[in-house]
């Protein structure tokens, strides 16, 4: 299901691409969506999340579902009325959050003017965003997790729908992405209701503010907000550093990271959603063992599955974003730089999902401050490194000052990754399983050969800037499969014992 959402966030990419290219407009458009996005996954997806499951899986060990729905009517009363709250003041303060998150904005009247009249219109999607989070949560819980995973294509296939049917009504045209994006968050909270109902949890909302469960997860929350989403606090920062760069860089940082997205979303954040409930479980019946197996799990399937689509989108980079992009507004040297960015951000893919396996290691234990410390460090590192990276090139007189952004992002993530590992293994609760050194060597040999199979089969950039659509995505469909199979094969070779990422180690 996740891999045919992010197949749709592809096509809808490649018409934006088409239609509005990569300049002003569509730099506003990404940071007015940016921003209740960011939040989204701050709150709704990060931190919300991460600390209503382990209560939720609490609650239902002790209370069974009648304690389940008692709990889901407080949450959404109380969630539905603070979040009613923040979208108001935002939507009334819209031209102060531009000023915030894209403050390179101010000195271009037009852009800034643009950004904050679409702000308006697409930040409600917070609001019913946060609430289907919320559904997908309670779903995810009880092992059903299809629904959530297919809920993100009525964004792509609504957003696709507003660039290709409606932007002749709208002045700009642009506009009517922004009137997509709030339509969109509406379809994906009907489009859950009916699973909620048939588990007969579909709430009827009331005030807890008082209640134990909704104290506890506003409690966890608050340091949860920074220790779940340093990712996304870094990709922010991106955004309002790069907002004072050349036009364009937003979007080129807006395209490679959406190409990042789509082996983060497909396998780490698809792992960290399956891994949260089933180690919430396992800590409320109190089996460490299969608590530490469940986490060392995860570092395996990230290890088969990030590294070489890591090595993959770096060694690809243009072939990918000539194919899939370089077509009407979209230019040559979009690509160019959209590379730039593309592979720095392609090394932290293994960082950024380890980050979402080992994050629930703490938060299913009800431990939200550890990470919290980890993600403070790691964002302050990102800080210093940006600006060091950015002037740094810009000092040189090099082109692709932004991808010293998504550089600073990669290093700031490895931080993180790293200092998660480490305290989860000093203090006992992941104790890695047998094999790992083999593990890790027939990974390495899968890896190169993979690696030269791509350097063999490709063409070079004149060939992915000349070519027809069909050549190129002949091509790059080559590329990929031969990749693949070379990879896989040598696995075989190898003898690479499958059992270890059975799913039923959960």
């Amino acid at each position: 299901m996740t891999l045919i959402s992010r197949l749709l966030g592809f096509s809808r990419d490649l018409v934006f691409a088409n239609i509005f290219g990569a300049g002003a407009a569509t730099d506003a458009f990404f940071v007015a969506f940016k921003i209740p996005n960011f939040l989204r996954r701050l709150f709704a997806e990060g931190a919300f999340s991460q600390a209503f499951i382990p209560v939720l899986a609490e609650e239902r060990q002790k209370l069974g579902d009648a304690g389940v729905r008692r709990l889901v009517a407080a949450t959404v009363g109380t969630l539905g009325v603070i979040l009613l709250i923040i979208t108001l003041l935002a939507v009334v303060g819209a031209e102060g959050l531009i000023y915030l998150f894209a403050p390179g904005f101010h000195g271009e009247a037009e852009k800034f003017t643009l950004a904050t009249e679409m702000l308006r219109i697409t930040f409600p999607y917070l609001f019913f965003i946060s609430l289907t989070a919320l559904a997908a949560a309670i779903l995810n819980s009880y092992g059903r997790f299809a629904i959530p995973a297919l809920t993100p294509i009525w964004l792509n296939l609504v957003l696709i729908g507003a660039a290709l049917g409606f932007t002749a009504h709208f002045q700009p045209p642009i506009m009517a992405l922004a009137w997509g994006v709030l339509v969109a968050g509406v379809v994906q909270l009907l489009f859950q209701l009916p699973s909620l109902y048939g588990l007969g949890l579909l709430p009827r909302p009331r005030w807890g503010w008082r209640d134990s469960g909704v104290r506890k997860i506003l409690r966890l929350m608050l340091p949860a907000i920074f220790g779940s989403s340093v990712a996304q606090i870094n990709l922010l920062l991106d955004t309002v550093i790069a907002s004072f760069l050349i036009s364009g860089s937003v979007s080129w940082l807006y395209y490679s990271d959406r190409l990042v997205e789509f082996p983060l979303g497909l396998f780490g954040i698809a792992l960290a959603t399956v891994i949260l409930p089933a180690l919430s479980r396992h800590h409320a019946a109190a089996d460490p063992e299969t608590y530490s197996a469940t986490l060392d799990w995860g570092l395996r399937w990230v290890m088969v599955t990030g590294v070489p689509a890591a090595i993959g989108l770096a060694l690809l980079a243009t072939p990918i974003l000539t194919t899939l992009f370089q077509y009407g507004a979209f230019a040559a040297d979009d690509v160019a730089m959209s590379s730039l960015s593309l592979m720095a951000y392609a090394f932290g893919l293994p960082a950024f999902m380890l980050v979402k396996v080992l994050a629930p290691g703490f938060y299913a234990r009800q431990d939200t401050r550890t990470p919290v410390r980890f993600g403070v460090i790691a964002m302050v590192a990102n800080m210093g490194l940006n600006l060091l990276f950015v002037l740094t090139i810009i000092a040189a007189g090099w082109q692709g000052a932004h991808a010293g952004l998504a550089l600073a992002t990669v290093c700031s993530a490895s931080l993180n990754a790293f200092l998660l590992y480490r305290h989860l293994r000093r203090e006992g609760i992941l104790i890695l399983g047998e094999g790992w050194r083999l593990f890790l060597l027939r990974l390495l040999v899968g890896n190169v050969a993979m690696a030269a199979t791509i350097l063999y089969l490709d063409h070079g950039a004149g060939f992915w800037l000349e070519a027809s659509l069909m050549q190129r995505g002949t091509q790059l469909l080559l590329e990929i499969t031969a990749a693949a199979a070379a990879y896989f094969f040598t696995l075989w070779l190898l003898r690479m014992p499958l059992t270890m990422l059975s799913a039923r180690r959960l």
